[in-house]
């Protein structure tokens, strides 16, 4: 269990909260720098402020430097024991260091806490070089884009994801993405997976391995509101994420135990060109089918934590 082996007290409390804060208060923040700053247009100390936070949109982040390495390590360290959060695996010995993996992980949730467990810094898994990869929308937020790309939090994009992959760097990617927030419900687990070959192209171009993750409980960390209709869902395509109204303990989340699990057997792909009509149907025969209805539908029945809706 990440953080398991830290002495609770306190201290310990405290850091671990103040962890949260940092890692996910960057939301709260936007909101509450632009509705002041909003409130109080006619004063140029708000105009200043406002310009100052659009500037840091701008400002190149660095995340190799010493305070987001210090930031990142801190964060990792403590806050995956908020929930907590335990990594369960069938076969921790079926990785190979040498080789590059797609963490597949499901499902997006609100937010998706869980890859926390799976940044390299939290060691839980045994893969040495891994980028987590989350909507360009983040990229946009002051604060939020300096702290994500700290954690090593890169955009999801097929170039990026190719050149990651060809290097030798595996990747978290979440394949719902905003679609599957869409179609959020409470007390039931939704999976996203109508249309979603990207990631099974880039894996069998580069010759990745697909690992399929799911992480219970992770629906539940948080109580939200969204509004309905048409004109929602198109505005989120638009806009790249999800606009809703989310809150928890001390506004910023609720306890939840969540378990994080990669499969044992990964889906092997060969090296495959793409662009005939036969690279694209064994795409979905003989990947996509089998990750929907057999590797989560696994995960989720050995463990049945929650109902589960899978749009594919």
């Amino acid at each position: 269990m990440a953080g398991g082996d830290l002495k609770k007290g306190f201290k310990y409390d405290v850091l671990t909260f103040l962890a949260i804060v940092v890692w996910m208060g960057g939301l709260h923040l936007n909101v509450l720098v632009v509705g002041i700053c909003l409130a109080n247009l006619r004063s140029h100390w708000a105009l200043t402020l406002l310009a100052f936070w659009i500037a840091l949109i701008f400002i190149p982040v660095r995340p190799n430097g010493g305070l987001g390495q210090a930031v990142a390590r801190y964060i990792c360290k403590y806050a995956p024991a908020y929930f907590p959060i335990k990594v369960v695996f069938d076969d921790e010995n079926a990785f190979d260091s040498k080789k590059s993996y797609v963490f597949a992980a499901e499902p997006h949730s609100l937010l998706p806490i869980g890859i926390i467990a799976l940044q390299p810094l939290s060691g839980n898994l045994p893969v040495p070089n891994l980028r987590a990869l989350a909507t360009s929308a983040v990229f946009w937020t002051p604060v939020v884009r300096h702290v994500w790309s700290w954690l090593g939090v890169s955009r999801v994009t097929r170039k990026f994801m190719t050149e990651f992959l060809q290097k030798g760097t595996s990747v978290i990617i979440i394949p719902g993405g905003v679609q599957e927030c869409l179609y959020m419900e409470r007390g039931r687990e939704v999976v996203y997976l109508k249309k979603r070959y990207g990631f099974v192209k880039v894996a069998l171009e580069t010759g990745s391995l697909i690992v399929p993750t799911f992480c219970f409980g992770q629906t539940n960390c948080y109580k939200w509101w969204k509004p309905t209709g048409q004109w929602y869902s198109r505005l989120s395509r638009r806009i790249g994420f999800t606009p809703l109204v989310f809150w928890g303990r001390y506004g910023w989340l609720r306890s939840s135990n969540s378990i994080l699990k990669p499969l044992k057997d990964c889906m092997k792909t060969t090296k495959l060109h793409w662009g005939s009509k036969i690279a694209h149907y064994l795409c979905i025969d003989r990947f996509i089918v089998p990750f929907s209805r057999i590797y989560f539908l696994s995960l989720f029945l050995k463990h049945k934590a929650f109902i589960l809706n899978i749009y594919k």
